[in-house]
């Protein structure tokens, strides 16, 4: 629950907008963001001052620092600047906790409440574990220097800045200072011209649907003479539109601007075309940092400014969060290349938080957080694993990468297991409650035909999991198996059709039964058995740590009650 504090203005550069003075609540809230005679309330943008701080002083020592590698160096402070804005959002919250008042602050721009603080904890750990995923695979790649740990934290502090916002310019600042990072992040790996592609395509896309963003915003202050989020809703509860067209269309625009953001179905062509692009530690930290924004600004733009709104914005939400679980967990099925599969598996994903939103309730939107926050560990943890055994160049990314991996790494592939069962749903793991919770949402609201689709698309969702689950404790493939595949020939004993021999023909045979059995089709058999290195693998001290911490996470998180606890405290809605 919001209550909002009065500000009392003073000096000419203070001006009382008539819609807000007009409640007794919020009266002498000054709307003037420049005005020095208000004091700025510095422990409501503490997270943003942290990462925009560590940013600048990245820049500087790089800038000042003789020119040569210092390995360690620019994680080092990019995780310590995660892990201070996750310990300032925990701060934040046991504030709120015993303050009497929620305040809007910095001249009404900026809202410090338990939802600002929820996902302040968020993207500190987020930065934090992006920053230490991302340290072993740069320096693998020769790309290592302090360019892309200054994006991240830059991205971060957009993300934050549109938790925080209350008004439509503010989470359009925050949206721009995030999405032009991320642009550039994906198309960092400069030799190669994937990753260039892909920047280029995120780009041009995203610029359009930032444009459809300040469009909608434009046509809601058209409609309702205020982009802040309290003047609109105070607008709307008080004012009686005989035509809402103007505001509806504006609506459309901007949840189809942030839906962009969040890669949903129809919005979500860029996804995996980025994911195989760009490097892969960014993939995992975008999959994470720009989903969660986009959705706390979704979450702030329905339930803050346009609550009274809700029968017109729940249908979109259903058709959004239904064609999301679907396509995205039907497309996977069809996928050789393990990033464009992780891909549409995080629309996938996508499609439940749009599951508990669609509530529009209490419950919902806290099923939502805790969704999102416990997806955060669940993909990063997961392109850790993938950044580590496609090797130097990014040479696999096809699934036959994952063949074996029990064999070279088994600690590797049962830390994969768990990650990929948590994103299955299965029991005993957050995933699993992370969907109870999102579909009970709806079944609460009596939406029986949702709750179904969200539990065909998890059933069909396990089945991708599971075949790559089923991959990674398949012994090594033979060279036989290689050429039985590529030759199209179902081998029998005897070796009638394949080259090379009774031998060769049995192990091929016993290589196609195995794809069989893991539910590759003809088509993807091939490239599931070209074997990768039986080397043993040589995993970062770093990213070994980032595991570590996603792992034990998804399962703390999915056999504990403290996360759910959390992210039920969180209120989005104004005081009566």
């Amino acid at each position: 629950m919001i209550t909002l504090v009065t500000l009392p203005p003073s000096g000419p550069g203070c001006t009382i907008s008539n819609a807000v003075a007009s409640d007794a609540k919020v009266s002498g809230l000054c709307s003037a963001p420049g005005s020095l005679s208000i004091p700025v309330e510095y422990r409501s943008i503490a997270p943003l001052l942290i990462l925009g701080i560590a940013a600048l002083v990245v820049l500087g020592l790089s800038a000042t620092l003789p020119k040569r590698r210092y390995p360690g160096l620019w994680a080092g402070l990019t995780f310590a600047a995660g892990l201070g804005t996750a310990v300032d959002g925990v701060v934040q919250w046991v504030n709120l906790n015993t303050a009497a008042n929620t305040n809007i602050t910095v001249g009404g721009q900026v809202l410090y409440d338990h939802f600002s603080a929820f996902f302040a904890i968020l993207f500190g750990c987020a930065t934090a574990l992006g920053a230490l995923m991302s340290d072993g695979y740069l320096g693998r790649e020769g790309l290592d220097g302090p360019e892309p740990y200054v994006l991240m934290l830059l991205c971060s502090a957009g993300g934050v800045l549109m938790a925080e916002a209350a008004g439509l310019i503010t989470l359009f600042l925050g949206l721009e200072v995030l999405s032009i990072s991320l642009y550039t992040m994906t198309a960092y790996h400069r030799r190669r011209a994937a990753s260039g592609e892909a920047g280029l395509k995120y780009f041009i896309l995203g610029s359009f649907s930032s444009a459809l963003f300040i469009y909608g915003a434009a046509l809601v202050y058209g409609a309702t003479g205020s982009t802040q989020y309290y003047e609109i809703f105070r607008f709307l509860t008080s004012t009686a539109i005989a035509h809402n067209g103007i505001l509806l269309a504006g609506m459309a625009f901007l949840i189809a601007g942030l839906g962009f953001k969040v890669a949903a179905v129809p919005f979500h062509f860029w996804t995996p075309d980025v994911y195989q692009g760009a490097p892969t530690p960014f993939v995992g930290y975008m999959a994470a940092v720009a989903k969660a924004a986009g959705f706390a600004g979704l979450l702030r733009v329905l339930m803050l400014a346009l609550p009274t709104e809700v029968a017109n914005w729940r249908p979109a939400i259903w058709v959004l969060a239904t064609a999301s679980v679907l396509v995205g967990s039907v497309l996977a099925l069809a996928q050789s290349d393990l990033k464009r599969l992780l891909a549409y598996s995080s629309i996938s994903q996508v499609g439940y938080v749009l599951i508990g939103l669609q509530a529009g309730t209490q419950a919902g939107w806290s099923a939502a957080s805790f969704y999102l926050f416990t997806y955060t560990f669940m993909v990063l943890g997961t392109f850790a694993v993938v950044g580590v055994i496609q090797g130097r160049g990014e040479v696999r990314n096809d699934l036959g990468a994952l063949r074996g991996l029990a064999g070279r790494s088994p600690w590797l592939a049962a830390s994969m297991l768990v990650l990929l069962l948590a994103q299955a749903g299965v029991p005993l793991t957050s995933g699993f409650l992370g969907k109870w919770v999102v579909i009970s949402a709806v079944i609460g609201k009596g939406q029986y035909g949702l709750a179904l689709i969200g539990m065909l698309g998890a059933a069909i969702a396990a089945f991708i999991y599971l075949r790559l689950a089923l991959l990674m404790y398949m012994p090594a493939v033979t060279a036989a198996g290689v050429r039985a595949a590529e030759a199209g020939v179902r081998a029998a004993p005897g070796g009638q059709g394949v080259a090379g021999g009774p031998g060769e023909a049995e192990e091929g045979a016993e290589d196609l039964e195995a794809m069989a059995t893991a539910g590759l089709a003809a088509r993807g058999a091939v490239v599931a058995l070209r074997a990768p290195s039986s080397a043993r693998l040589r995993v970062p001290t770093a990213t070994a740590a980032v595991l570590a911490v996603c792992v034990a996470f998804t399962v703390f998180a999915g056999v504990s009650s403290p996360v759910l606890s959390l992210a039920h405290s969180i209120g989005l809605t104004w005081a009566p």
